[in-house]
């Protein structure tokens, strides 16, 4: 008889830091396809490097994937939203713990009109998945495929702007969510 496998435990933890960028009433998205016609949502952003401070590391992600620089923006990025990941995943790597921060920008319609419109995921084997950029109305993302998943916490604000009371967004854990593959 075989032994069930243990649940992973999450020891290691990796921290991603994401944007919410806001253009008037609409927010920055990269849709992705997968196999088999899946179709889902991200906000801009990545893994932070070990050692990198957690701003540097917001506008690295964010010059690397819409061309945006911390020039082009009015203020700083505000922390919005932390979302905890614990969920399993293919390979043999054990899954880590992932912790999402979430920031809102807001830029001017001439930033936009020179943002990046696909970014380019590096793949393991050297070649890259295309993501599109969509400017989405940020009050019509409660149903979308978005991870992590922030959009109907996003579709609730009652302005693009809007104070947020707690950042802690529920976690996401096997219970709620199920990988998908390349």
């Amino acid at each position: 008889m075989t032994e069930p496998e243990s649940p992973p435990d999450f020891s290691r933890i990796k921290i991603r830091v994401g944007a919410l960028v806001l253009c008037g009433d609409e927010v920055a998205l990269i849709r992705r396809e997968r196999a088999g016609g899946v179709r889902f949502f991200t906000p801009p952003g990545g893994n932070v490097e070990p050692g990198e401070d957690l701003e540097a590391a917001l506008w690295r992600e964010l010059a690397e994937e819409l061309g945006l620089s911390r020039g082009q923006v009015a203020g700083h990025p505000e922390l919005l939203w932390v979302v905890d990941q614990r969920v399993n995943r293919p390979g043999p790597t054990p899954p880590p713990r992932k912790l999402h921060l979430l920031y809102r920008l807001h830029i001017g319609e001439a930033v936009r009109g020179r943002l990046a419109a696909e970014e380019y995921d590096e793949l393991p084997d050297g070649t890259h998945e295309v993501g599109h950029i969509d400017w989405l109305d940020y009050r019509s993302t409660a149903e979308l495929p978005i991870f992590p998943p922030v959009g109907r916490a996003l579709a609730a604000l009652p302005a693009a702007d809007a104070p947020v009371g707690n950042a802690a967004l529920p976690a996401v854990t096997d219970a709620d969510y199920t990988w998908i593959e390349r």
